[in-house]
């Protein structure tokens, strides 16, 4: 059985996502650790649950969402794996860190892998698929385990909230689109584990969500 723990770091109060299989290999997706106190917080999690990273996945290029890519690859050699339609957005990290104010302590390397949609991913015995769900970003995947019933959602959906859309490359009717065609179709139960605050489940989004029901 796959654990899901989560991590929050940064000024932006991201969710770092570690994805562990029963036999201990674990993804580490979204990456956002800053601060030397946040990379050894990662470092040690791993270290004392004896896991090995396998796979380093980003569901976007938002800079919260990679600051911590740079960290991840010189501690285990692991090359992020986005959607080919984010590598615009991480490249313009230097930009936006300057527009926040945010010095940039490592840097934010190329995207390696590329990732598609429907792909599945392997981690152990665990399998993950790629659904592709813009609208907060042009090209923003979600990781569905429909063995476990769990998504890790990115800044698609929130607990009671959707993602921003003021972004470039955001469109609000596009998020609005993806929410009800590509997780508001998945099982109700489905827990959804989002970019940003508290876990939820689809039923409750899909109820009950302000901005967008099924």
């Amino acid at each position: 059985m796959a654990q899901v723990v989560r991590l929050t770091f940064n000024p932006f109060a991201e969710n770092t996502y570690l994805v562990v299989d029963e036999g201990g290999e674990c993804a580490i997706i979204d990456p956002g650790c800053y601060s030397t106190e946040e990379e050894n917080l990662l470092r040690e999690m791993i270290a004392r649950g004896g896991w090995r990273p396998v796979r380093l996945l980003n569901t976007h290029g938002h800079i919260d969402h990679v600051l911590g890519n740079g960290f991840v690859r010189e501690t285990w050699g692991l090359e992020a794996e986005i959607h080919p339609d984010e590598h615009p957005v991480v490249q313009s990290t230097p930009v936006v860190a300057g527009m926040y104010g945010i010095p940039l302590r490592r840097e934010v390397p190329p995207p390696g892998p590329a990732l598609a949609e429907g792909q599945e991913i392997r981690i152990g015995t665990t399998r993950l698929t790629c659904i592709l769900a813009p609208g907060h970003s042009p090209g923003h995947l979600c990781f569905y385990c429909a063995e476990e019933g769990f998504l890790i959602g990115g800044d698609v959906l929130f607990e009671g909230s959707i993602g921003r859309t003021d972004l470039p490359g955001g469109d609000w009717d596009t998020l609005l689109a993806s929410i009800r065609r590509e997780i508001y179709t998945l099982p109700d139960e489905t827990t959804v584990w989002p970019g940003h605050g508290d876990e939820t489940t689809v039923g409750r989004e899909a109820r009950t969500n302000p901005f967008v029901r099924r």
